[in-house]
């Protein structure tokens, strides 16, 4: 079906890239989600279709209980900022803890508080609607055997849903960037877009896209206090990277990905880059 060009399938690349033929999908996007003051009321969002908040595997091959995540209580969160930066040289040949894991999976989504039925986490959400999953790719990490696993927050452990070290699949993914094949694990971040459009509309995809940013900010910042590399994808093919976690790349999607190494110092601190 991908191989067949047609004249409207060639309309619709056009469209989407705008090369000329008129605005992309982007910038209309942009424009038809805007909030106008006109168009704020009138509106009651139906409690009884809202989606649940959490996603279970009903027959995952493994479930793993996370350890107590490490916590770098010295860390100064100024000198944090200040030295961040995506860190893409990785030694390849070791491993990293799974205390250190745990720490990673706490700090980008781990429950923080409860208030009634709402729990909070470390990282905001639009509405507390939560709407981003994290997967795992991992090759080298201490106590967990290679696979794809799924984090669940309100039990703090993994699911294994894939045996194998597929990391060489998801770099080329990546668009073959190597950082992906050399990581000692890969975040894996999917959409499931119903949490949020039950709330907001064709305007969830913009809230979805900023979890998303929150999320990975917290990773970088916990990777540098723990003396972990961190840098975040977002060039990758969609579909390639739903069909190995097994997401149907529609009510459920992938949107980011970041990589989780352990530095290989270099001379001249090349281990970092600018961004």
């Amino acid at each position: 079906m991908r191989e067949k060009i047609s004249q409207e399938g060639t309309m619709m690349r056009y469209s989407r890239h705008s090369n000329g033929k008129g605005p992309g999908i982007g910038e209309r996007f942009q424009q038809e989600t805007k909030y106008e003051p006109d168009d704020m009321g009138g509106r009651f969002l139906d409690w009884g279709s809202k989606p649940e908040p959490y996603k279970n595997y009903q027959s995952p091959l493994a479930i793993i209980s996370l350890p107590e995540p490490y916590r770098a209580e010295k860390a100064d969160l100024w000198q944090l900022l200040r030295s961040r930066r995506s860190r893409r040289a990785y030694d390849a040949g070791e491993s990293i803890t799974g205390d250190h894991l745990s720490a990673l999976l706490w700090a980008t989504q781990g429950i923080t508080a409860r208030y009634g039925e709402s729990r909070f986490r470390t990282a905001p959400s639009a509405g507390g609607l939560y709407p981003i999953e994290t997967y795992l790719s991992i090759r080298a990490a201490e106590g967990f055997e290679p696979g794809i696993y799924h984090f669940r927050p309100h039990a703090f452990d993994l699911e294994l849903i894939r045996r194998g070290d597929h990391s060489k699949e998801l770099a080329e993914a990546a668009l073959k960037q190597m950082i992906v094949r050399e990581a000692q694990v890969t975040f894996i971040w999917s959409a499931v877009v119903a949490r949020s459009k039950w709330k907001y509309r064709q305007r969830a995809y913009r809230y979805i896209y900023l979890d998303a940013g929150h999320i990975a900010g917290n990773l970088y910042l916990a990777g540098e206090a723990l003396g972990l590399g961190v840098c975040g994808v977002g060039a990758l093919f969609d579909d390639m990277v739903n069909e190995i976690v097994g997401l149907d790349g529609i009510e459920e999607t992938v949107v980011y990905m970041a990589t989780v190494g352990c530095v290989r110092q270099r001379a001249g601190n090349g281990s970092s880059s600018p961004a």
